[in-house]
């Protein structure tokens, strides 16, 4: 395996497991439902149990802790796995398609010892192009999390669902069984467009944001100006460059994955997602006849669905939430994945230093190629 699948594939299961809890209570807002998918996911949580007289005050301490993290963790289990592999596709796709794209459309010298971030229109595409190739990965993945972070939603004859929660292989076996493969790939169109084009922003912003660093360092330091110094530790330019095209990314392709999201879990908190909805089903029940043969909707279906519900401001909830985790996890998946790629020896800036860093002088001459200049 190559350098870049294991770099990406660490980081991808690392910022998953980071991200998580933020993730679960981005999905419930962007879903809709009652008011209680809204809260909190300790909200959802049972209360810890009283202690039996024949219990120990460490035992239900340690109850206790657990029924606190848990719906922290629900739903981590396929993205971790899945994500994983995803992330690692992702950067191969794109190095590999964007090292392509240089050379046989932008006629880039191949023997540059670094083809990443050379053109920005490059760049653009060839995240496009791997956000594509993740599908067959991000949607099955997408589906299975969100229906398991739902879970516990609603009370339905005043009694709380939680004691009939299942996991994500749960899920994925229930799934398998009702509706085939095909069902693991329920909203994949909108997964698609919502991948192409958010991973190829993702690159763009992060090499952009690169670029304006550099610039800036290059130019703290021939004014030997302390103002820049954030600039000028590499650590903490990969952690705020991929932090901000971990924002960039989400803020546009949000609306895309509030419609992801409502598709994929309308069996959850009923057709469509609306928020007028009084009445959710469990995700594993026993459906009756009538709803076995109600079609469920497609994306521009749930699009004018959700519009009807209250404009364009349902396509942005919970856009702060996700901001807030987009640059927590990216900043930290970034830092891993170069530092795995440098200490392969195939860190970009390694190999640019080796090669004298002839592009830093269209850095400092403050000259980007493609757009964005």
């Amino acid at each position: 395996m190559s350098a870049d699948f294991w770099a990406g594939y660490i980081s991808g299961a690392i910022g998953i497991v980071i991200g998580n809890p933020l993730d679960i209570l981005k999905v419930r807002l962007q879903a809709g439902g009652s008011s209680s998918a809204t809260s909190s996911p300790i909200s959802s949580s049972p209360s810890p149990p009283s202690p039996t007289p024949g219990s120990t005050p460490s035992t239900g301490t340690a109850s206790a802790a657990t029924n606190w993290i848990r719906p922290f963790l629900r739903g981590t289990a396929a993205p971790v796995l899945g994500y994983g592999a995803l992330n690692a596709l992702l950067f191969v796709s794109y190095n590999r398609t964007e090292s392509a794209l240089n050379q046989f459309v932008f006629g880039i010298d191949p023997s540059l010892p670094s083809q990443t971030g050379v053109n920005l229109w490059s760049t653009w595409i060839a995240g496009a192009v791997g956000g594509l190739a993740t599908w067959v990965v991000s949607t099955p993945t997408e589906l299975v999390k969100c229906r398991v972070q739902l879970q516990g939603q609603g009370v339905v004859d005043g009694e709380n669902r939680i004691g009939r929660e299942k996991g994500s292989w749960q899920v994925t076996k229930h799934v398998l069984r009702t509706q085939g493969i095909k069902g693991l790939y329920f909203g994949g169109v909108v997964t698609a467009l919502r991948d192409s084009i958010g991973y190829g922003f993702y690159f763009w912003s992060y090499e952009l944001s690169s670029r304006w660093m550099v610039a800036a360092s290059s130019s703290s330091s021939s004014s030997s100006s302390q103002a820049g110094g954030i600039f000028t530790s590499e650590a903490a330019r990969v952690l705020l460059c991929g932090g901000l095209a971990g924002i960039v990314t989400w803020a546009s392709i949000f609306p895309l994955d509030v419609i992801k999201t409502r598709v994929q879990t309308q069996g959850i908190l009923g057709v469509g997602a609306s928020s007028t909805s009084t009445e959710q089903t469990t995700l594993l029940d026993q459906t009756t006849t009538a709803q076995r043969k109600q079609r469920p909707l497609g994306a521009w279906e749930v699009a004018k669905s959700t519009y009807r519900e209250g404009g364009v401001k349902p396509f942005f909830k919970g856009l702060a939430v996700c901001s807030v985790r987009a640059f927590i996890v990216n900043a930290v998946q970034w830092a891993i994945y170069e530092w795995i790629m440098t200490e392969l020896g195939q860190g970009r800036r390694a190999k640019a230093s080796a090669a004298g860093v002839e592009a830093g002088s269209s850095f400092r001459g403050g000259e980007l190629v493609g757009m964005g200049a």
